[in-house]
């Protein structure tokens, strides 16, 4: 049996399962659909437990959300037995063919990849402790969209206290005023 420690976050419906093992290699990713994730068995087996409606993977770490309809006793259970149960055939390595894979060898925008570091050393460390992450997907004008993911994913404290020290560490870093939109 595999060692796994589990932590909550600040989202009530997240759950952050760290593991011995490496789920992810590099980068970071999030799955909110089966079909999404069939060449990654052990994202695709947790959810297909009922009532979680979200899979993050990242270093040794696989955060679940979940509707908010299951206890996390009995989630807790069913995440450790899947995990124990998929970890040692799981490749960290996997490829991810959809377009939703967050990495940096992905060709970013000179603009992007400014506040991507700017969130690297500001932001960012505090969201993954806590089983979660951020993806900046554009800036337009003065405003950064972005879209979190994992344990922040519908938490309340992301939408409010993190979006605004993002905006502000974006601000500081860039010199210039921007707004943070979350979608």
């Amino acid at each position: 049996m595999i060692n796994i420690r589990i932590q909550s976050t600040p989202n009530p419906r997240a759950q952050k399962y760290i593991v011995q093992e490496s789920v992810k290699s590099s980068s970071k990713i999030s799955y909110q659909e089966p079909d999404e994730c069939q060449h990654v068995p052990l994202a695709h087996g947790l959810l297909q437990i009922p009532g979680v409606i979200q899979v993050h993977l990242f270093e040794n770490v696989v955060t679940i959300t979940q509707n908010g309809a299951r206890n996390w006793q009995e989630l807790d259970q069913l995440v450790e037995e899947i995990i124990d149960d998929l970890i040692t055939d799981h490749d960290p390595d996997f490829v991810e063919h959809l377009n939703q894979s967050v990495t940096r060898d992905q060709d970013i925008p000179e603009h992007v990849r400014a506040i991507e570091d700017i969130l690297d050393s500001t932001i960012r460390p505090s969201l993954q402790m806590d089983g979660g992450d951020v993806e900046v997907l554009d800036m337009s004008g003065d405003v950064v969209t972005v879209r979190y993911l994992g344990a922040c994913g519908g938490c309340p404290s992301a939408f409010e206290g993190t979006l605004y020290a993002m905006q502000e560490a974006i601000s500081d870093g860039l010199g210039k005023p921007v707004e943070v939109v979350a979608v």
